[in-house]
């Protein structure tokens, strides 16, 4: 084997899901020896043995494996161009968005979220964003990967189910104990200041990253350590009839900000059922697009209105995480309450 090492920039990194999802398929590669992607300069780097291909080859056909994922390869880096006019549809939306929300309080149909901590609906919320934006890239790569290996085995249905009761049911569990953890330290005025702060900030940087405009953000992200997430994804390759299930407890680990910033928050509550609740409200609105992706080649990534849909769902995560940022500071008494619903 005559190896080689070649450096490629990648179009449609976000996060340090990408880098691991990266890793994984082009490791995966029998020509292949060894794969390190890199967030912060957008690139990877590929050691393997593709014989007499011209650099532009191997790219071109390691970007046919990845596409699938919304990613491709470039020996030059390609210009980013922000498409800004996407921006004159986010806006509205996410104002109007933020219009219902406060109408909703206001009438007391639904309670959202109250003056002191992110709750379930928020939970819920965040959910169903970050299961349609690219921190969910593995979950839905592993959701894809199970329904292709099983319908080729004739059974797509059960392992389907064991996946997402396993999801389920371990977000509710593991967010338990995160909660209880945190019920054995008592949270001072200061340390509740200290995690309110840290959520917003999280959620700043995911709603920021999700504009998909001020792509030197992208940099700074709050991440599981790679050690953890690789181990995570590797439950995946195991061969047993119970891997669907584990798998879907294995994604409580992998590096996504969003479920992240849930899981501090559950942290914060100080309590079995709390934590477990709001992981179970998170967990519970991925489900419709995690099963509408096992059952289908649904991405919101691949459509023509994508752009507007995260620019839109990133100005409406910025909004969640001023409130929360606002909450911090009234915590420890800079502000007086700002809102009364």
């Amino acid at each position: 084997m005559s190896l080689r090492t070649y450096n490629f920039h990648v179009d449609g990194m976000h996060c340090a899901s990408c880098v691991l999802l990266i890793e994984s398929e082009l490791g995966e590669l029998p020509n292949v020896k060894a794969v390190k992607a890199n967030l912060k300069h957008f690139s990877v780097e590929v050691v393997g043995d593709f014989g007499d291909k011209a650099e532009t080859e191997v790219a071109a056909g390691l970007s046919e494996i990845l596409r699938p994922r919304g990613y491709s390869l470039a020996i030059e880096k390609s210009a980013k161009e922000v498409n800004w006019f996407d921006f004159k549809i986010a806006i509205p939306i996410a104002l109007g968005f933020a219009v219902l929300f406060i109408a909703l309080q206001k009438m007391g149909i639904v309670n959202l979220v109250n003056t002191s901590k992110v709750s379930y609906g928020t939970a819920f919320i965040i959910g169903i964003i970050a299961s349609l934006s690219s921190c969910m890239a593995v979950v839905g790569g592993l959701v894809l990967s199970m329904s292709a290996t099983f319908a080729r085995e004739g059974d797509r249905i059960k392992p389907q189910i064991m996946f997402h009761l396993g999801r389920i049911i371990s977000f509710f569990i593991l967010g338990g104990v995160i909660g209880a953890i945190g019920s054995a330290f008592t949270l001072n005025t200061s340390a509740t200041f200290v995690l309110n702060l840290i959520i917003g900030l999280v959620m700043l940087m995911l709603g920021v990253n999700l504009l998909d405009t001020f792509h030197f953000a992208k940099r700074f992200q709050f991440t599981t350590p790679k050690f953890i997430s690789k181990h995570a994804l590797g439950v995946a390759k195991m061969n047993h009839t119970l891997t669907p299930a584990l798998v879907g407890i294995a994604t409580f680990f992998l590096p996504c900000g969003f479920t992240q910033s849930m899981q501090i928050f559950a942290l914060s509550t100080g309590g079995f059922t709390a934590g477990a609740l709001t992981m179970l409200s998170f967990a519970l609105g991925t489900l419709p697009v995690l099963a509408l992706l096992s059952f289908s080649s649904f991405s919101i990534q691949n459509s023509a209105k994508s752009g507007i849909f995260f620019k839109a769902a990133g100005l409406i995560v910025i909004l969640f995480a001023i409130f929360n940022l606002i909450n911090a500071l009234v915590v420890i008494g800079v502000i007086p309450p700002v809102f009364n619903f």
